[in-house]
């Protein structure tokens, strides 16, 4: 029961991993705040059920859906379960002052309308602070491309911030306010309720989408036609 006195079935929370080593600060990054966000949402009488997408378990299956648009089983295992996701956090390790390519490239390569409104905890890590601004200066951009709500705190973890109380301070502050998005149902209403107002490709949205209007210049120009 949550705190409207309501049930709710458990949230379904997948982490994202760009991590490539293992053990990877990465993914111990991602799974600490995962397990905060359960804790969080435990307080306020709901549950949360975990899935994790390992990006280092998908990296050929990336590459072929880069160059072919072909999806492999792993891939479509991943997309679904994004696609039922009521949250995300994803974490990135950060590679010369950018994101790794193997995140970015999974999510090049995802429909555009598959996140659409869904609440997403942004986290890196890196060896040095100097990379300290790539969440807000490079991931942030590419989510709010993909239409998600990012929430307002970003995670960044460097050598020396393993061992600071103010990474935890951050990772509470940003489970708290995933929780509230989550709890909101923001996601699920847009859906139900403003789907036709976004702007969509024909077949997207897992190929559901059949309401895009034809008849425009740039669609017959993209068919071969005049005006």
């Amino acid at each position: 029961m949550n705190t409207n006195g309501q049930t709710h079935e458990p949230y379904r929370l997948v982490v994202v991993s760009g991590g490539t080593s293992n053990p990877s600060s990465t993914r111990m990054l991602a799974d600490r705040v995962s397990a905060r966000i359960g804790t969080v949402a435990a307080r306020r009488g709901a549950t949360v059920t975990v899935s994790v997408i390992d990006l280092r378990e998908l990296a050929t299956e990336i590459t072929t859906a880069l160059v072919s648009q072909l999806m492999g089983p792993k891939m479509t295992a991943a997309v679904e379960k994004l696609a039922a996701a009521d949250g995300l956090v994803v974490a990135a390790p950060v590679y010369k002052a950018a994101p790794s390519g193997l995140l970015t490239s999974f999510f090049h390569v995802l429909d555009n309308d598959l996140l659409i409104a869904k609440p997403v905890i942004l986290a890196a890590t890196a060896g040095t602070a100097r990379h300290a601004l790539v969440v807000d200066e490079q991931m942030r951009g590419l989510f709010a491309y993909l239409r998600t709500m990012t929430v307002p705190t970003s995670l960044f973890a460097a050598a020396e911030d393993w061992s600071d109380n103010d990474l935890n301070k951050r990772i509470d502050r940003a489970a708290l306010e995933l929780v509230l998005l989550m709890e909101s149902e923001f996601a699920h209403k847009v859906k139900d309720e403003s789907w036709d107002s976004y702007q969509h490709t024909f077949g997207s949205a897992g190929g559901t989408e059949t309401t895009v209007d034809l008849d425009t210049d740039l669609m017959r120009l993209a068919a071969g036609g005049g005006r």
